[in-house]
This record gives C-alpha cells, structure tokens and sequence, in this order.
C-alpha cells in the first residue's frame, strides 16, 4: 500500500521521509490517478482542515476513495470544537497534574509528533491526547490555575510550523508510525437503558411531526425503555443516558453533530451515528462514492474553480448545482443559462471549495427507500411542489414552504430494483437509518442521494406500516442495547 502524504505546498515541506509520496492537496483532489489508485494510506498534513477546505476535502474524499486518511473528518470536526476536545479529554487530569507538575511557569506548550514528544518525560501524555484526538501533528496549550493545570486547546500544526531543532525525530515518529508503531484507541462502553430523543421544537421542518414522537416514545416504553426528550441545551446530560435518537436535523458545523460524537465518545448507541451525519451530510462525498462503487447516478461533475469550463459540455443546460452540505431542497439550485451557471457557481464556490454539478432529470416524484440495520423499513413517493421541480419549494420566510405529496408504498409493491439499489447505496455508508432518493426515467434509476435523518411523519411515512413502524425502529435500538451490555456491540 502506497503511502501519500498530501500538503498545502509541497514546496514548503522540510522533512525527507522515506518511501513516502509527496503531493499538494490541489493535485490529489483534481488528478484523476490519485482518484482511480486503489490501495494508500493518505496522511493529511495541510496547513488547515477548516471545514470545505481543501485540506476537509483531501480527508473526506479519501475515506470515499477507500484510501485510509489520517486525520479522518470526525476528527477534524473534533479539532474544531474546543469545548468538545476539553469534553473528549476530560478523563486526563490526573496524567496531566502529574506530567506537568515540575513546571515551573504558568503556560505550557506540549508539540504531539505522531502521538510522541521530543522529551520521553512527556510521551505517556502525548499518547493518551493523540489517541483521542488522531490528527497526526498537535499542539496542545496548557494553563495553570490556582496549582492546577486545565487543558485550553488543542490545534493541528503544519509541518512548516515544527521547529528544524525537531525535526530530525518527527522523521523518525512519523516513519515509525508508517511502520506500523502507533498506539491504539481504547474501547468504549456503555451504562443502562434509557432512551434520550433529540428534537428541535421550533424547527418549521422536523424529521418527525409531534404525533410521531409520541408514537416513538409509546413504542419505546412498550419494549421497557425510558424515553425523554432532549434539546441542544441538554448537552451536558448524555452520560445520563444509555442511547440518543437524533429526531433533529442533522448538519455537521452544528449542535447535532457534537451531540452525535459526544454521545458516541461516551459508549451510548446512537442514530444517527456521527459517522453517517459527517457522511451523508456532504454530496461531494456521496458523489465520489457511489461513482466509485459503480452504483447508477445522473451524469455528475465535481466541480472547482479550475474546471467550470466542463460543466456544459459534460452535463448540457438545464443542470443542477448542489452546496455539498445542502438539505430539505436549500442549496440546491436548477439553472438554465450560461450566465446564471457562472453566477450561481461563483456564489456556491464562495463556500466551499468543490461543489456538485449533476444532469437534470425531471420526474413526477422520486422513490424514498428507508433502511435501518441494512434492512429495508418502508417505501414512499415523494411528488414534487405543484408548479416546481422539487419535492419542497420554499418562500422568502423561514416557514414559508410548500411540500409535494408524500404517497407510502408497500415493500411488496415497491420496484424491486429500487429498493435493492437503495440498500446497495445505504450499505455503503453503515448500519444506520438512511433514506435514500431514487429517481426512475423510464426503466432506468439512478441514486440522488443519500440522507441520514430520514423523515418519519405520522400520516405520511407511516402509511402502511402504522404503529409497527415505531415499533421495529425502537426494537432495532433494544436489540443494539442488549448486544452492547454483553459487550458485543462495536
């Protein structure tokens, strides 16, 4: 397996490694061999991983790419997060009072290379932090208070950053680690059986209506769990619990995300998992993904700013572009002209670095095909908004929207290659719960997406399942505590 080390700037790179390949981030995202190479362990070493960087890209199309990134996006997204890195550490004290404690000034730099420092007094505490953070190269910023030392952050540091006093045993860390001489991540376990539900109650789009809720919360009782619901200002409380059901909608730069990673960190069973969420949530992941996998999608561009010249040619007028992080219909944008693709691609580009440009292909409704455990749960069609040519159409107002109808559809009435395309796709992400939008133009269908918070309203989701839809999803959740409390689960 080829090992690639992907930078900012191959340029400004100090460090010789052996038997390692050097290239810029640009360079692994756009040329097509590094898309087509099968086998590589890619080590992400870019100035930033701010989220839609390039350096997030080179670590999320990675893992679509079946290449082994290090670091992966969850812990990007944890780097980010300063509260959440103190929460992932917080069990370190009694290591970080003792490692620090002949320490003579208030402040303390500790460089992590590869989960080592350049002093052997240091290295059990760099271990532990680079075993909960992964991320190869850190700094962690030390404060004392009152005699004792408090954790203030951890960031990444770029190579160009490490002194040239050090760099002679960052050589010999990070070819150690090549090797295959790294420290492992412990196991996680979980406590008891309640069941925390998170929702949004004044969300103008929730996943689940309120009679769906309680629908959730009678069938949960009914197998013995205690339900409550939550909110983001609950944060604090997930220990309490033993498993989280995301009913909110789920984004990556967002509360949902923190609450996903936390409550996984801490051993409960979680759906949405926060690997689905970082996932699902970004369509140039989806994108590459399916494409590589061989799974039927409209005619798509991964678009930058050095290819927009391809987008006509490659998919023709009208096309759609799509913000990678995009949901419920936003950020997705049909357009008709030369003038308004040019525009709308500046605008989207603004935002992130790749965006999705994808044929356009009109149908009355799309499939949704709902797969929970790798099972699939329930079928629907979604019809587009009257006069539009998506299922929601929104307004100028935040709870301005109009939704198409929502038909449910028996899985023995289901096309039975819609739904084996649908599991074929949601295979690819995890075990979760998914619901995945499949467009059919004639006997052909082709994977929109795939979404990790799939809507279940009462009324709508539930028509012919009723009351046992509830029931498996919640069964599914028992089923996972069970194998987790005899220590089977993960």
């Amino acid at each position: 397996m080829s090992i690639l080390i992907v930078v900012s700037n191959p340029r400004d790179w100090p460090l010789a490694i052996p038997d390692v390949t050097v290239v810029s981030a640009r360079v692994y995202l756009t040329d097509p061999a590094y898309g087509s190479q099968l086998r590589a362990r890619v080590f992400n070493l870019c100035k930033s991983y701010r989220y839609q960087s390039l350096g997030y890209y080179v670590s999320l199309l990675a893992e679509a790419r079946g290449h082994k990134p290090f670091p992966r996006v969850n812990a990007i997204e944890d780097l980010q997060s300063p509260g959440l890195v103190r929460l992932i550490t917080e069990n370190l004290d009694e290591r970080i009072q003792k490692s620090l404690s002949a320490i003579k000034s208030e402040h303390f730099e500790l460089s992590i290379y590869f989960g080592h420092n350049v002093a052997k007094h240091y290295d059990q505490l760099s271990r532990q932090l680079f075993n909960l953070l992964q991320a190869p190269l850190l700094r962690a910023y030390f404060d004392r208070h009152d005699g004792q030392w408090r954790l203030r952050s951890i960031k990444t540091i770029a190579a160009s950053d490490i002194p040239p006093q050090h760099q002679d045993f960052v050589v010999q860390a990070a070819t150690d680690y090549f090797s295959g001489r790294k420290p492992w991540s412990p196991r996680l376990i979980a406590p008891r059986y309640d069941l925390a539900i998170l929702r949004d109650p004044n969300d103008p789009e929730p996943p689940s209506n309120a009679k769906a809720m309680k629908q959730f919360e009678k069938a949960a009782e009914n197998l013995g769990m205690h339900v409550e619901f939550i909110t983001r200002t609950d944060f604090g409380r997930l220990p309490e619990f033993d498993a989280l059901f995301i009913r909110d909608t789920t984004y990556v730069n967002h509360y949902t995300y923190r609450f996903s990673r936390r409550a996984a960190a801490e051993g409960l069973v979680v759906i949405d998992d926060p690997n689905s969420i970082l996932k699902c949530n970004n369509k140039v992941y989806l994108a590459e993904l399916l494409t590589r996998r061989r799974i039927p999608v409209p005619r798509t561009l991964l678009v930058h700013r050095d290819n927009v010249e391809q987008v006509i040619p490659t998919l023709t007028l009208p096309c759609v572009l799509k913000q990678p992080d995009s949901s419920f219909s936003l950020g997705v944008a049909k357009v008709e002209t030369e003038k308004e693709l040019r525009c709308k691609v500046n605008e989207l580009l603004g935002k992130s670095e790749l965006i999705v440009a994808q044929e356009y292909l009109p149908t009355e409704f799309d499939w949704r095909v709902a797969i929970l455990d790798r099972r699939p749960l329930f079928v629907c069609k979604y019809f587009m908004a009257p006069g539009h040519w998506q299922i929601v159409k929104h307004g100028g107002q935040k709870r301005d929207y109009v939704e198409g109808l929502t038909q449910a559809v028996s899985l023995e009435e289901a096309p039975t290659k819609v739904v084996k395309m649908a599991l074929k796709a949601a295979n690819l992400i995890g075990d979760g719960f998914y619901g995945v939008d499949i467009k059919q133009v004639g006997k052909r269908c082709y994977v929109i997406e795939i979404n990790d918070n799939p809507n279940v309203d009462a009324g709508n989701e539930d028509g012919i399942l009723q009351d046992d839809l509830y029931q498996q999803i919640m069964t599914v959740f028992l089923h996972r505590l069970d194998r987790h409390k005899q220590g089977e689960w993960r």
